[in-house]
């Protein structure tokens, strides 16, 4: 799933629904009548999505890895690990996402990687805290500042985006709308302000669009 650039703009304006508690779900496809949810939001337990005829929603469970689609008139209420559908038509599989990394705070994130990249020597390998699967990353990262992404196990690749505050709902930064992908198989340290992460690349992964869950790196 490729974030649509040219409707940044009038999307991060938008008010969404606000969350009820800890975020269950990601939101990565709306299509038709759908009312509760819009294109990458959050949904926790409890919150219901509301759907027409030709209404359709995709979301991905942050901790079981399940991605739902619903479709057709009805409702969807979201659930812990699963959603609950009335009247709709729900299917659903599993895909390849770090559900450890999707339920950790930003603060222990950032501790455990500033000690991960301060202990690095010659001789030692890091170790990641979270794994993607896919080589072109979804970044939370919100408002403005300097996102920086740089390769730990092999010296000398690096990126650095400035972001303007006006990326995806002033917070989702998507390497699918790029030329440079990271490199499957390497491990990362990723940083915006204070927030850090050193994360893996699964030797498996594709560049370009894919399930948004398994390629979130959070910074927020």
């Amino acid at each position: 799933m490729k974030i649509p650039t040219l409707i940044v703009v009038a999307l991060t304006g938008l008010a969404s629904p606000a969350l009820a508690g800890p975020p269950a779900a990601l939101v990565e496809d709306v299509q038709g009548d759908v009312a509760g949810a819009e294109l990458m939001d959050y949904v926790a337990p409890g919150q219901v999505i509301k759907l027409g005829p030709d209404g359709a929603v995709v979301m991905s469970y942050l901790k079981s890895c399940r991605r739902e689609t619903v479709s057709g008139s009805g409702s969807v209420t979201v659930g812990p690990g699963e959603s609950k559908v009335d009247g709709a038509t729900l299917k659903s599989d599993i895909v390849n996402c770090d559900a450890s990394h999707a339920q950790a705070t930003t603060r222990e994130t950032s501790e455990v990687a500033a000690t991960i990249v301060r202990s690095l020597g010659p001789d030692s390998a890091p170790v990641a805290q979270a794994v993607i699967y896919g080589a072109s990353p979804i970044v939370e990262a919100k408002g403005r500042g300097t996102l920086i992404v740089e390769r730990l196990d092999q010296p000398g690749e690096r990126q650095q985006v400035e972001l303007s505050g006006r990326q995806f709902k002033g917070r989702f930064y998507d390497f699918a709308g790029t030329n440079h992908p990271l490199t499957p198989g390497g491990t990362y340290v990723a940083s915006f302000g204070p927030s850090r992460l050193v994360f893996k690349v699964d030797a498996q992964a594709k560049a370009g669009p894919g399930p948004a869950v398994g390629r979130l790196i959070r910074l927020n």
